[in-house]
């Protein structure tokens, strides 16, 4: 009897998608890419500081050492990050905690963009430490707010969103890398300290828009707040049926309360899907696209192309996340998500076996062909795919604490690859891909035999999917439920909330 969400997307659905990317999921890709670039420059300032310090420079081995460190301590931060999540987002709200966290980025940049002035390579590891904590926090929180204010039909859609703004992100900082803009060694600064300006925009306009309603109604229990936040989100559909969908997932819950990351881990009803995101947050870091990412540059000298020519072959590649993101983006809710993760994965295990052999029989085209169709292959599945699954796999209780997992497990990784890679290349030569070959390969076959289609399915259907699976019935699971909170047996979940609707609606 109630109306379908209506399957047009609203202006304010868009807005607040492209906001929460711009000034959150941007910042990932560009600080991922920004050290890239001024390498030469930043080791250049590290070893005039500790000449003007100590007397003498350092040698290659101790530059190389500290230079890995200023690129990975972001990771760490990540980490750092990914932990709070689930504490954050659970006492701030998803809206609240994006708005939040702005105030780490200026103190970032800050650090980051004062350090040559204070002959200061501590200020740079601090700086990019600070933006890895925001970037932590943020990667799990924009996917997670987007997948919640979403109508089913479009979660996809928007929950790739964040994906083609981090490939945006990479994409500008290598314009911006070019000799001829922010490339040249007096510039640096500047340029690591450019992301304060994205931040300055999502802090003024974000503000302005409504939490996440189902955070609104199933943890805040506010009934008017969950009504005017719908009617913001959707156009001229009627709110009853969501607030129902809402309802049913509330009363299908074990307990309103949510649940902590050791509970998360303890709970058998949901053992499947915590597999699912730690194979698949794994498995997206190890691919081979951060080694790919962190050093594109060495990778293309590697493959013989003339070092003036490398900047602008690096740009290419960034043009092509973006599309690639798009086309991700754009067919994920005709294609659904699986198609998008197995033949993402299987293109990306094909290329890594390809850099291998190119790499053998000293085919340079094939290398640098290889390295596109990695980032390609990663952008239109595997680097969005993820943290959109991780909101669709658990209800609301358990969502925070999964986020904490995938996130923390996604910068253990990233952490892991950035530090070893350049080891792993040194000693394996041509076969430290074929590493990566493996992961992305075991990656595709357990997504091929073990995950179901989420595309258009309501939170508590994807729980029903898995829930012969973890080896729990349903009508189990919801015993469970109510045993575990008799209060929701008497108010049947969230009986009174149509009830007021109604009179809301009446008063008007």
């Amino acid at each position: 009897p109630f109306g379908k969400p209506l399957l047009s997307l609203t202006k304010s659905l868009l807005a607040v998608a492209f906001l929460a990317s711009f000034g959150s999921s941007m910042l990932y890709g560009y600080n991922l890419a920004v050290v890239n670039s001024p390498a030469e420059y930043i080791k250049a300032f590290y070893n005039q500081t500790m000449v003007a310090r100590n007397g003498t420079g350092l040698d290659d081995k101790t530059l190389t050492l500290f230079y890995s460190v200023t690129v990975s301590v972001f990771a760490i931060g990540g980490m750092v990050g990914s932990l709070t999540v689930g504490i954050l987002v659970t006492r701030f709200g998803r809206k609240g905690t994006l708005v939040r966290i702005t105030c780490l980025v200026f103190i970032a940049g800050a650090f980051m963009g004062f350090s040559r002035t204070f002959g200061s390579p501590e200020m740079i590891i601090v700086g990019r430490f600070i933006t890895g904590v925001h970037s932590g926090i943020s990667l799990s929180v924009v996917p997670m707010y987007l997948g919640e204010i979403a109508p089913k039909n479009l979660r996809g859609f928007l929950g790739l969103m964040p994906s083609i703004f981090i490939c945006l992100g990479v994409f500008i900082a290598q314009i911006l890398g070019l000799h001829e803009l922010l490339g040249k060694e007096e510039h640096w600064p500047l340029f690591l300290s450019l992301v304060v300006i994205p931040t300055m925009f999502q802090l003024m306009l974000l503000p302005w828009f409504p939490e996440s309603p189902r955070y609104l109604l199933i943890e805040k229990r506010n009934v008017h707040a969950t009504i005017t936040a719908l009617k913001w989100y959707r156009s001229k559909v009627n709110i009853q049926a969501e607030i129902e969908e809402m309802q049913e997932e509330q009363r299908s819950m074990s307990s309103v309360q949510t649940v902590s990351v050791i509970g998360l881990l303890k709970d058998r009803s949901v053992r499947w899907q915590v597999i699912t995101i730690v194979v698949v947050n794994i498995g997206m870091q190890l691919s081979g696209i951060d080694a790919i990412w962190f050093y594109t540059n060495t990778i293309f000298e590697n493959a013989g192309i003339p070092v003036p020519q490398i900047q602008y072959t690096t740009v290419g590649t960034g043009a092509i996340e973006v599309i690639a993101g798009c086309v991700g983006c754009f067919t994920i809710e005709r294609l659904g998500r699986r198609p998008l993760m197995i033949g993402g994965f299987t293109f990306m295990g094909i290329c890594c076996a390809g850099i291998t052999l190119s790499l053998m029989f000293q085919s340079h085209y094939i290398s640098v062909a290889c390295v596109v169709g990695i980032i390609a292959g990663f952008c239109i599945g595997p680097a969005g795919v993820p943290f959109l699954i991780t909101a669709e796999l658990f209800k609301q209780s358990h969502r925070p604490a999964a986020y904490t997992v995938a996130g923390c497990l996604n910068w253990l990784s990233n952490f892991t690859i950035g530090f070893v890679f350049p080891f792993l290349q040194m000693s394996a030569g041509a076969y430290c891909y074929l590493v990566f070959f493996g992961v992305c390969t075991a990656v595709a076959a357990y997504v091929f035999f073990i995950v179901p289609e989420t595309k258009n399915k309501t939170f508590v259907e994807i729980s029903q999917m898995f829930a012969a699976r973890n080896g729990m019935l349903e009508e189990e699971s919801s015993e469970l439920a109510v045993a575990n909170n008799p209060q929701l047996a008497k108010t049947n979940g969230y009986g009174a909330v149509v009830l007021e609707y109604d009179v809301i609606e009446k008063k008007k």
